[in-house]
């Protein structure tokens, strides 16, 4: 099989120490597989995202000494294919509208935090038809509904990563418990969920493998789900350690001081961020 991997940040800010650690991990094995390494923008959150943000991305991760196989896949390209597929779900009865609370949807659908698990619904609007969708209303996964029909599906995946290593299978009433029916999309705004998209997009890239950071392992479940649902490959997973800061936490966007611009502007190398991650 071939390898085929990705690293898709999020154009809303540069890139820290945290991004340059899994963007080379991922160039590397890809490389040492004599495999392909792909750059994708998820870049579906319109009112964060820019274009500066985007080309600052591509000149850090050349000044890396890392290279990309073929054009850059963007997610705000590919709204309409979402949307066709998600409708195309809702036709088997497995989605409902939901008008609860904007922001706590709004939520849902951003990228996940560390120590943050999905919200499970308590399944206010389970009782909706799709003909009673409204503007405004996001669309709901019936998760009980979409595992009975997954019923006898190999519900499983393969990781890599050395905290999770191993094969690990989705167990119904754990992931009714701990996931529930979490909001793929909402109507008018142009926004998927995270984990879907990423689905999606994996899929139709040819991703083997993924490569991303252990704050995403829990999110790998509903992921394995929604691929079986849509008839997708399940990918082999690999979530590696996370950079952290002085104080423990996991280095973000508002991490200017880590930028990988700011390290570029000191006179570091290359090979400094490598040590500085522990490469």
């Amino acid at each position: 099989m071939a390898f085929v991997t990705r690293f898709a940040p999020s154009p809303t800010g540069p890139l820290h120490l945290g991004h340059a650690f899994s963007a080379i991990l991922a160039h590397d094995m890809a490389r040492a597989e004599c495999g392909r390494f792909l750059l994708r923008m998820e870049d579906t959150d319109l009112d964060r995202c820019r274009p500066e943000w985007d080309a600052l991305i591509q000149e850090d991760l050349r000044w890396l000494g890392l290279s990309w196989d073929g054009p850059i896949l963007r997610q705000s390209t590919r709204i309409e294919d979402y949307n066709i597929r998600l409708e195309a779900l809702a036709d088997t009865g497995l989605l409902y509208p939901c008008s609860c609370t904007r922001a706590d949807i709004r939520a849902a659908l951003a990228a996940p935090q560390e120590g943050v698990a999905f919200a499970v619904y308590p399944g206010t609007c389970r009782g909706r038809p799709m003909s009673d969708r409204r503007p405004g209303d996001a669309l709901r996964l019936n998760l009980a509904a979409a595992l009975d029909r997954l019923s006898g599906a190999d519900l499983a995946f393969t990781e890599t990563g050395p905290a999770h290593a191993g094969r690990h299978r989705i167990d119904p009433g754990r992931a009714l418990a701990e996931i529930g029916d979490v909001v793929l999309a909402r109507k008018g705004e142009g926004v998927v969920a995270y984990f879907l998209a990423s689905a999606f997009d994996d899929a139709d890239q040819g991703i083997t493998h993924v490569i991303r950071g252990e704050d995403l392992f829990d999110f790998t479940p509903v992921q394995v789900i929604l691929q079986h649902l849509f008839g997708l490959p399940t990918p082999i997973y690999h979530h590696h350690r996370l950079i952290r800061d002085e104080q423990g936490k996991r280095l973000a966007k508002r991490d200017d001081a880590r930028a990988i611009l700011k390290y570029r502007a000191e006179g570091a190398t290359p090979a400094d961020i490598r040590r500085m991650v522990g490469l």
